[in-house]
């Protein structure tokens, strides 16, 4: 049978159950989760609302954060101990001090799912800058040099055989506000952002950044390096909660095998909680993208991504896989 990597992971779904079975460890012990208050973190906020977590033998408290850089300093420090970020040269760096490790995968890009976007200012498009070559020399935003944005806009860069002037701005709020002004000429971003400031004409949507890095694994399951080495109960136990969370994720925002209704209202006591429900769900829908089932780790897509960190200088060129991965936790594809 030809396997794709949707058809992988659907029969890990079905076949890994037993690996991430809840393993025994000490009696409820209490645990930090770190979460962004994005639909991609449902994985977790599924397995605490249905005691997915509390079925695997932990009480899980959730600690809110405004990025990914502070949560995974907060992983580092022990303040939290689990949590899902994507991969910057920050994670990196701490991972080859010894203080972090990923034990999975989370949100995914593929193909035939909704995903991030490519997108030009509507200034720059109204400009004649209509397709990504036309970036070509122009202004890129991104959060800090070393973010998942700038991996993406090099890698697309690449691929077009065009020059970026990456702008770093810090935080998403400044970079929406800059695209709107016209102040930079392009991005990429979650969905869930993407497509209503596209409706209302702030930017064009111009390409699925899975066209250019297929099976990109955006974010990643990481703990701190002892947890990861010296609490394997626990940490297997975490895992087994979170991949049920997944699990009903999955059929009703993707699969439709469930009822979405009733997954959006849960999501909705954690995304968008100043919204009503009625205009929360929308963005809650578009916020939907691939999670990984039982938290398989797409290696070959990490390993790209420290590849590039490396290329550009960002982290230190004799850092392997292995110490930023423990592999041991999960199926591991590539």
């Amino acid at each position: 049978m030809n396997l794709n990597r949707r058809t992988t992971l659907a029969l890990m779904g079905a076949t890994a159950a037993a690996g991430l079975a809840a393993p025994a460890i000490a009696a409820n012990p209490k645990i930090k989760v770190g979460a962004l208050r994005f639909t991609s973190h449902s994985g977790s906020f599924v397995a605490k609302e249905r005691d997915y977590f509390k079925e695997a033998g932990l009480d899980v408290e959730f600690e809110f954060f405004q990025a990914a850089q502070p949560m995974a300093v907060a992983i580092a420090s022990g303040d939290v101990d689990y949590a899902v970020t994507a991969i910057s040269g920050g994670l990196i760096s701490l991972a080859d001090k010894g203080a972090i490790k990923v034990i999975g995968g989370a949100l995914s890009e593929e193909e035939g799912i909704d995903g991030q976007k490519y997108l030009i200012s509507d200034a720059s498009y109204q400009a004649g800058m209509q397709s990504l070559k036309d970036l070509d020399g122009k202004k890129y935003a991104v959060t800090q040099a070393g973010s998942s944005f700038h991996y993406m806009g090099s890698r697309m860069a690449e691929k077009e055989g065009i020059s970026l002037n990456f702008v770093p701005l810090q935080k998403v709020g400044a970079i929406i506000g800059a695209m709107k002004s016209g102040q930079v000429d392009g991005w990429s971003i979650v969905p869930h952002i993407a497509k209503p400031l596209a409706a209302a004409g702030a930017w064009h949507m111009v390409a699925d950044v899975s066209a250019y890095i297929p099976d990109y694994q955006v974010t990643t399951v990481f703990t701190s390096a002892s947890n990861a080495a010296e609490e394997r109960g626990q940490t297997e136990a975490f895992l087994a909660g979170y991949s049920k969370g997944v699990e009903d994720y999955t059929a009703a925002m993707i699969e439709g095998t469930a009822s979405q209704d009733e997954m959006v209202d849960l999501i909705h006591k954690y995304v968008y909680t100043d919204r009503p429900r009625e205009k929360a769900a929308p963005s809650i829908i578009n916020g939907t993208m691939r999670l990984n089932r039982n938290a398989a780790l797409n290696t070959a897509s990490v390993q790209d991504q420290l590849s590039w960190f490396q290329s550009e200088g960002l982290v230190d060129a004799e850092i392997t896989l292995d110490t930023l991965v423990d592999s041991s936790y999960v199926e591991t594809l590539g």
